[in-house]
């Protein structure tokens, strides 16, 4: 198994590493903002919550089934290509959208988006795989990991500010613009190549899925968006019921609570980087998610002990992602495969985004929020296996290393 990707990379590295993070930022922008104009969108264009759930759920569908095309599609026609094709789909959707006067054409314009979204989120792990500085990997991958809570809560916190949901989706469309010229200014471009038939593409992707880390890293990863969303989807709607918050205050103790995800995923990086045992790292805060999920469902604890475990719960929970994009390379049957591997994990993620809120939602309305922690100490349990798994695919990986 190939743990490297030879590409050369030199210190102008940083500036580029910063920009791709940024566009990771920039698309995450885009699924937050849906949530947060949401009574916008229900003043303006009388829209329901369904159909605003639409609005925000509609890029998870797309990485559901979209993931690993986009993964195969990289290796062919090069990853610097596909982010900017990504960034483009970004400003087109969202200026179509900013401009739309009924729903259907703010669907077809989020399906754009969305597509944009899912390029850019495949490219990018395959981007600072090729261009991190030597021995610096496992940081670059950590600072990539912290895009989606960074863009998300960002969303949240600026997005009152604007007086219309229009104003929001040209900003959208004028950040990712200039994202584009970031790219073309500091990214460099991989070596060319050109896109290899539909029968060797088709060969790559098999090659990933028979080879059985690829699937556990998809996996794990949707173990823990199922974990995260089964909370953090409702968790303002909690914050309200149980503690008698009005919607602005739980809105921002949960974007709060969100944001505290960038210090599990930086935490990851710096100690990997010091030679932290990735399943270890992993089976922890599975552990710690594990038991704090219920702990906040039930409220056990008081009001502000309560918080607290929701911030722990997702700080703590940081951590698995980082670890599992930047196994990706270390995983991957042949090192070029690794933006395969990354679209699979991707998927994953996307998986657990759609599955997480509908079986809690089913489960709340059914049970009571006791159901709810029950589920998330299964998927813990679950995810826990999974790590045990991976630990062998890591041992296998690090022989195979040393001998080459």
């Amino acid at each position: 198994m190939a743990t490297t990707i030879s590409p050369p990379r030199t210190t102008t590295a940083w500036p580029a590493l910063a920009v791709v993070v940024a566009c990771g930022i920039a698309a995450s922008l885009q699924v937050g903002k849906a949530l947060i104009a949401a009574p916008m969108l229900q003043a303006d264009l009388g829209l329901g919550l369904g159909a605003i759930g639409w609005l925000a759920g509609i890029f998870a569908m797309l990485g559901l089934a979209g993931g690993l095309p986009a993964g195969a599609i990289i290796t062919g026609f090069g990853d610097r290509r596909i982010l900017l094709l990504g960034l483009c789909a970004i400003v087109v959707g969202s200026g179509l959208g900013a401009i739309a006067s009924h729903y259907g054409a703010l669907i077809a314009s989020r399906i754009i988006e969305g597509l944009g979204f899912l390029l850019i989120t495949v490219a990018g792990p395959a981007i600072l795989n090729r261009i991190s500085p030597a021995g610096r990997r496992d940081l670059a991958f950590a600072l990539w990991s912290c895009f989606m809570p960074a863009g998300m809560a960002l969303a949240m916190l600026v997005g009152p500010l604007f007086g219309g949901w229009r104003a929001i989706w040209w900003s959208g469309a004028i950040i990712a613009g200039l994202a584009i010229l970031a790219v073309l200014a500091t990214v460099p471009d991989g070596q060319h190549r050109s896109a290899p038939p539909a029968q060797r593409l088709a060969q790559d992707v098999l090659a990933v899925l028979t080879t059985g880390g690829p699937a556990l890293l998809a996996l794990c990863f949707a173990l823990y968006s199922l974990m995260f969303f089964a909370l953090f989807s409702f968790l303002p709607v909690l914050l309200m019921q149980r503690m008698g918050l009005s919607f602005g205050t739980a809105g921002i103790l949960s974007a709060l609570a969100s944001a505290s995800n960038i210090i599990g995923n930086l935490a990851a990086g710096f100690l990997l980087s010091r030679g932290a045992g990735r399943t270890v790292l992993i089976a922890g805060a599975s552990l710690v998610m594990g038991i704090a999920a219920p702990c906040v469902f039930l409220q056990i604890f008081s009001d502000a002990p309560t918080l607290l475990l929701c911030i722990l719960f997702s700080a703590v929970g940081g951590m698995i992602p980082a670890v599992l994009l930047s196994s990706a390379p270390i995983v991957a049957p042949v090192a070029p495969l690794a933006p395969i591997v990354v679209g699979l994990t991707m998927q994953g993620s996307s998986l657990g985004q759609v599955a997480g809120p509908i079986a809690v939602g089913g489960l709340i309305d059914a049970y009571g929020w006791q159901a709810a922690g029950l589920l998330v100490i299964a998927a813990a349990v679950a995810a826990i296996a999974v790590a045990l798994a991976l630990g062998r695919v890591y041992r296998l990986a690090a022989r195979s290393s040393s001998r080459s």
